[in-house]
């Protein structure tokens, strides 16, 4: 119902008019015109690095050394692709996920 009061007011009604179309009080259109602005944010992200960052280079290796190595080997539960693909997936950054 809140949805359908701020699609009609926004469409140019009146408060009286949505309150005579919807039978509601005028507190009720009120919370339902000013519910749909989002609060404010009081906080920011942090702007510490990721715990991970030391280790990316190492992650990226034992990915590229599991590319060559059989299925059951493998440490990754990446979806069955030609090793060709999988690495050309992962040169360009995309997240092989099942």
């Amino acid at each position: 119902m809140y949805a359908a009061l701020r699609r009609d007011s926004r469409d140019g009604m009146s408060n009286r008019a949505l309150q005579c179309k919807y039978g509601v009080t005028w507190s009720t259109v009120n919370k339902a015109l000013t519910s749909a602005l989002p609060q404010p944010r009081t906080t920011t992200a942090s702007a510490r690095p990721s715990k991970l960052d030391a280790f990316t280079l190492l992650i990226d290796e034992i990915l590229l050394i599991d590319l060559d190595a059989t299925r059951k080997q493998r440490h990754t539960g990446t979806p069955d692709l030609p090793p060709s693909d999988r690495r050309a997936l992962l040169v360009r950054g995309v997240a092989l996920t099942t």
